[in-house]
């Protein structure tokens, strides 16, 4: 089947260029794509040189918006994404194509502890990993790498639903699950990036990070955020119930929010439960 790599990429001339350089031998046929998001330095010429495709965002739009762009530019049946910093080795695609041969959708490329970026990143992508595991049913051993291999269909089913920021990979991990369409991590060994400047900005992207955990229940399946929650609010009313109860022999206002907000709660997650079925369903 035919393959196209796409690469997003922001300032990454120091490296783009040997990287594209490797990759190209390992694939020669293979369709490569480099979306330029906006960067200040000569990016877009680097890539140019090695005869790949290149595509530019007139400004900085978001890593995904650039795998939304490359991915309707991309003509292959397969589709491999791919940090453009150098971090990822050509010959690991080997590993993920042949996890798809074996009948999966999407296969991931599972980074180890010592890939992490730093601790605080590795403590919080376990996070992510152990709710996505425990929302979904199968054990998700990285949800947010970059790196991954997808049938081109099915990928772009979910266009539509991918945000134009960082958490891309866990919207298209959670959205194949939702449907049905098996998933696979693979591990594979992480390098140290080429590239000088990072992207992830500590405290701004860390607030968004601390909204992917809620991104990942509402994706999936809204009623096991929304269930537990009223539930909470409804035991917690019943706890203040019986206290008032059998101090002041009555039902205060306090407890009757609580019974309320249960109810309204748990209505809500049926009623986004039926929203998130209609954002997956098929339109063939």
């Amino acid at each position: 089947m035919s393959i196209s790599i796409v690469l997003p990429a922001k300032n990454e001339s120091d490296g783009l260029q040997r990287f594209l350089s490797a990759l190209r031998a390992r694939y020669p046929v293979a369709e490569i794509i480099v979306v330029n998001d906006g960067s200040t330095d000569d990016t877009a010429e680097q890539a140019k040189r090695t005869g790949v495709t290149v595509l530019s965002n007139p400004y900085s739009m978001g890593n995904g918006a650039s795998i939304k762009r490359g991915a309707k530019a991309a003509t292959g049946e397969i589709l491999i994404f791919m940090d453009a910093d150098g971090q990822h080795r050509p010959e690991d695609i080997d590993k993920l194509l042949g996890a798809l041969n074996d009948g999966y959708d999407m296969v991931v490329g599972a980074r180890s502890r010592n890939g992490q970026a730093s601790f605080g990143r590795g403590l919080a992508n376990g996070l992510y990993n152990r709710l996505a595991s425990w929302m979904t049913g199968h054990r998700i051993d990285d949800l947010t790498s970059g790196f991954r291999a997808v049938r081109a269909d099915k990928f772009k089913e979910f266009l539509h639903l991918l945000p134009n920021g960082f958490s891309y990979p866990t919207t298209s991990t959670m959205a194949f699950f939702r449907s049905g369409y098996p998933v696979k991590y693979v591990p594979v060994d992480v390098l140290q990036r080429l590239g000088t400047q990072s992207h992830i900005r500590p405290l701004q992207d860390g607030v968004r990070f601390l909204l992917i955990i809620f991104k990942i229940a509402t994706l999936f399946s809204p009623v096991k955020l929304f269930a537990p929650t009223a539930l909470g609010f409804f035991l917690t009313g019943i706890g203040y119930y019986a206290y008032t109860y059998f101090t002041e022999g009555r039902l205060t206002n306090m407890s009757t929010l609580l019974f309320s907000a249960s109810v309204i709660i748990f209505l809500i997650g049926l009623i986004s439960e039926q929203i998130t079925a209609l954002m997956y369903r098929r339109y063939d």
